[in-house]
């Protein structure tokens, strides 16, 4: 077992830049419906699953501005309820949208996610933990 054998006291100081997580991206984004007023994230990678998050916030039609890894989105203007079967079968991460959804619109209506190539990924605690706050899902025709 190899050993990391660390001499101080030194001090130490510096700058590192740490590079945007999209595991932490995509919640916040899908997070950002809940705002009454824009909602600025800071260091989004630029990553297809994250060019799909904004595809879905465009969709439902939230305002989008990106600048570098900067992403600006303002869902004051947001009125669907719905993701097209498109946009929630390339990234199996797009279940996140589905409680925020139903949060503002009061309902919300999407396919399975897809996306995945490591194989089946159940989003079954995602409609138990629903189910428990009291959303009633209808599953019908992969929808």
């Amino acid at each position: 077992m190899s050993k990391l054998l660390i001499h101080g006291p030194n001090k130490l100081q510096g700058e590192i830049l740490i590079h945007g997580a999209k595991n932490s991206t995509l919640p916040l984004m899908a997070a950002s419906l809940l705002c009454e007023g824009q909602c600025i994230l800071h260091n989004c990678p630029i990553l297809s699953d994250v060019e799909t998050s904004l595809k879905i916030l465009r969709y439902l039609g939230c305002r989008i501005e990106r600048s570098g890894s900067d992403v600006v989105i303002d869902p004051t203007s947001a009125i669907n309820y719905e993701i097209p079967d498109n946009l929630m079968r390339e990234m199996r991460s797009s279940i996140v949208f589905l409680g925020a959804i139903v949060s503002c619109m009061a309902k919300a209506k999407l396919s399975f996610p897809g996306g995945c190539e490591l194989g089946p990924r159940p989003i079954d605690l995602h409609l138990l933990a629903l189910r428990k706050m009291g959303v009633v899902i209808n599953e019908d025709h992969g929808c």
